[in-house]
């Protein structure tokens, strides 16, 4: 079966802050595992809601909402693509991740290496080139 895992958004992330060089290089470790696995399919991290828009629909009315989005538990920062067997083995996964701490679509631009600065290091970059070649997603 495939699940997306969704990353619910920060203050932080809602903000624009990025992420440190450290956190990079261990999400890069985990994507690792989960693509030699088999697992991942797919995952990016989304830019803040102040730089999207969300649509209502009413009938045939459409209404565009821009951001920034208040209800913040509502907001997504990021999410994975994954094909697992069951939903027992994501559950096992997402237990592995390095993390600490009515009808509306929300549209938002997925980060690019460059976003990220220079945290973002060249040999992260590399190893972000070599994951996304492995898992036949172009950016």
């Amino acid at each position: 079966m495939r699940c997306i895992v969704i990353v619910k958004a920060t203050k932080d992330t809602e903000a624009g802050l990025m992420p440190s060089t450290d956190r990079l290089a261990a999400m890069g470790q985990f994507n690792e595992e989960l693509v030699k696995a088999g697992v991942m399919l797919a995952g990016e991290g989304l830019h803040p809601s102040s730089r999207g828009a969300r649509m209502r629909f009413d009938g045939a009315q459409r209404t565009v909402i821009d951001g920034p989005f208040t209800e913040s538990k509502e907001l997504i920062a990021g999410f994975w693509l994954w094909q697992v067997k069951s939903m027992a083995e994501a559950i096992e996964w997402l237990k592995r991740a390095p993390f600490d701490t009515g009808a509306e679509v929300e549209i938002r631009p997925v980060f690019e290496a460059e976003d990220f600065g220079d945290k973002f290091t060249d040999a992260l970059r590399e190893q972000e080139a070599n994951l996304r070649a492995q898992i036949g997603n172009r950016p």
